[in-house]
């Protein structure tokens, strides 16, 4: 069987192969030379930017801390197979160059063709050309921070049925509602979604509430609640952009994914794992999907990573 290739596709396939073929040692010590080769600049906004967030690792060349590094290599080793499965389920070469980019950026530390794969026509987490308006739709934000993305969505489709807005703060909440109060039928619950109901405790970012995370210990309590039990009725289009929980509220709704087939727009980039371990999840309760990615970060570090699953 002959199978035509473009040349996005050979590149791809060489480096999932030299991920397959190549010991663990050798990979990381690819990934520390081309890091090393970055301008200090550049190393220096890098290290910072981790830092700050803490989603993905300490690193730190002067002092010899590469956590960071080795958790790219370890992904990249042992989930080349998933990654691969993942490029030939995207529905578009933009897709698939996202994916690509990332993927070159955590081996190679090349910021250009990362750079390429920036999206900038649509607004995070809608993209006209995947997303159609339903006027008639009930859209959930997971993580609606101050309102500010179902402005985008309310600007964007102009129409609407209902929208719930989930956020964990009281400062959020108010905020959210000062900043919404023009529109009807949004729902505010000051509430954690996840995968169990029961209180869990709030871990505040001193850089911004936006990157708030919920754990088993903290300072401030918040009712976490499974969708499934929260929202009875069907839903169209869920956004999640919850700093790592992802992979918990998407187990929490597999009768929503299962039974409504809403639309899915969804952050994957607070770890190294959830860019392949979701769309296989949601693929595992609900086979009639197709995915895409869609990139809005900068080209220095890949964040804003948006997974985007349409029903077939």
């Amino acid at each position: 069987m002959v199978i035509n290739l473009n040349k996005l596709d050979v590149k791809f396939y060489n480096l999932i192969r030299g991920f397959k073929i190549l010991d663990k040692e050798i990979i990381l010590d690819n990934i520390k030379d081309t890091y090393l080769n970055v301008s200090d600049v550049n190393k220096k906004a890098i290290e910072k930017f981790l830092a700050t967030f803490g989603y993905w690792g300490s690193l730190d060349y002067e002092n010899n801390d590469f956590t960071e590094l080795e958790k790219r290599c370890n992904v990249l080793k042992m989930h080349a197979d998933d990654f691969l499965w993942l490029y030939k389920c995207l529905g578009d070469y933009r897709s698939k160059q996202v994916l690509f980019g990332i993927l070159n950026y955590w081996y190679n530390n090349d910021f250009n063709e990362l750079g390429k794969s920036r999206e900038e026509n649509y607004d995070q987490y809608f993209d006209l050309d995947l997303i159609k308006p339903n006027y008639n739709a009930t859209y959930v934000d997971i993580g609606a921070y101050t309102g500010d993305t179902i402005i985008n969505y309310i600007n964007t489709f102009i129409k609407y049925k209902k929208i719930y807005a989930y956020e964990v703060t009281d400062e959020s909440i108010k905020i959210m509602q000062e900043n919404l109060k023009e529109y009807p039928n949004i729902i505010f619950k000051k509430k954690a979604v996840m995968d169990t109901n029961l209180e869990v405790f709030i871990n505040d970012n001193v850089s911004s509430t936006s990157a708030n995370t919920v754990g088993v210990t903290g300072d401030k309590k918040v009712l976490s609640v499974t969708l499934d039990k929260d929202i009875k009725e069907a839903v169209d289009i869920i956004k999640m952009d919850i700093e790592g929980s992802e992979y918990e509220a998407l187990k929490g709704a597999i009768n929503h994914v299962k039974n409504d087939t809403p639309i899915l727009s969804i952050a994957v980039y607070h770890n190294h794992n959830d860019l392949y371990k979701l769309p296989k999840f949601i693929n595992s309760i609900n086979e009639n999907y197709k995915f895409y990615l869609r990139y809005f970060g900068n080209r220095y570090y890949p964040t804003e990573v948006v997974l985007i699953a349409i029903p077939k």
